[in-house]
């Protein structure tokens, strides 16, 4: 060990400042007990963390950490009855309390996101009973929030209980997703609503607008992963459908033409999804189906009015990517007069 080094087990809070609503730092800042400890100095229960060497959050079923030593940990600090807090609201927090409070373990985690991942329910809600949202809303090493966790682990009376006490719905991970975001993708849909059918419109806004780092909003991911029922919460609660994902300009009707979605595509153009919206390149739904030889999805589009003389960056129009398709062919109409290949004069069959 290195002159001066932290202990082992002991997380250097400075490196936290950084990370958005932490909690830590402005936590310690409000309580009376005592002065905020040391850097690496940090003592109670932390010190029982410091031989865990496996990832709890990436891992969740291996760890040294049972749930059992989780509950004898946590009511080892003799957390106090939401009755008592209620009668001594006005009085300190004893250390132990303090301790559960601002403890971490090496990779972030707090007793929460512990409790989660050992999917321990009793523990679970006794800790969101006790912290504030300044602790509900501390983010791991993989950036993961405890609500990120309970969205994972599908847990559903957790993310209730956790959106009630207020925490933040727009904290994204490692991987730039918010937890909406998290059950877009894993089709955690009685999540979704949790996280939405009580949230006030101007606090939801952000989070359907927000990008993850491949560029995709929630009801991108919703699309791409056929989750049906969640594409309609997102919709119902005002997500825009014609929002481009940030690498190609794809709209949620370009990927689920893409994935060969009829059941999507119906849902979006019913909802007034711009049948005509263009990536960055210029192409259209309706040139993703052609493309790709779905007659189908491409019937579809033409009946919700898509142009079919748009050109993309290729000045190709759908009728060019037809090749040969017969059937797509006959969507489309003939060419009685063209100029330099552009059709003037189109006559429906």
């Amino acid at each position: 060990e290195q002159p001066g080094a932290a202990p082992q087990g002991a997380v250097n809070l400075l490196q936290m400042r950084n990370r958005t609503d932490s909690g830590i730092d402005s936590y310690r800042s409000i309580l009376k007990s005592e002065e905020p400890q040391e850097s690496g100095d940090i003592s109670g229960p932390r010190e029982k963390f410091s031989a865990v060497e496996e990832r709890l959050d990436s891992a969740y079923g291996s760890s040294s950490i049972t749930g059992e030593s989780l509950s004898e940990l946590v009511q080892s600090c003799e957390i106090s009855s939401v009755q008592e807090e209620q009668e001594t609201q006005s009085s300190e927090l004893s250390e132990q309390e303090e301790n559960l409070l601002t403890t971490i373990t090496e990779e972030g985690d707090t007793f929460l996101h512990l409790a989660i991942i050992h999917e321990d329910g009793v523990i679970i809600q006794h800790l969101i009973d006790l912290f504030p949202k300044e602790v509900l809303d501390i983010q791991n090493n993989l950036y993961q929030s405890p609500l990120h966790l309970a969205t994972y682990l599908n847990l559903t009376d957790v993310v209730k209980s956790l959106v009630e006490k207020g925490v933040s719905l727009e904290l994204q991970d490692h991987d730039g997703n918010t937890a909406l975001h998290v059950a877009c993708q894993h089709g955690q849909t009685e999540c979704a609503n949790e996280m939405t059918q009580n949230v006030s419109p101007s606090k939801l806004a952000p989070v359907l607008e927000t990008q993850n780092w491949r560029g995709l909003a929630c009801l991108h991911l919703a699309a791409l992963n056929r989750q049906h029922q969640i594409m309609k919460v997102l919709i119902k609660k005002g997500a825009d459908l014609n929002i481009q994902e940030g690498t190609s300009g794809k709209t949620a009707l370009h990927l689920a033409v893409e994935q060969h979605d009829v059941v999507s595509v119906k849902l979006l153009l019913k909802w007034g999804a711009n049948v005509d919206a263009a990536m960055f390149n210029g192409c259209t739904p309706l040139h993703l189906a052609v493309g790709r030889q779905d007659a189908t999805i491409s019937d579809l589009l033409c009946h919700a009015g898509a142009d079919t003389m748009l050109r993309n960056m290729e000045d190709e129009t759908a009728l060019d990517l037809a090749d040969g398709n017969d059937d797509i062919l006959a969507l489309f109409p003939f060419d009685d007069i063209q100029i330099s290949g552009r059709s003037v004069v189109g006559v429906k069959y």
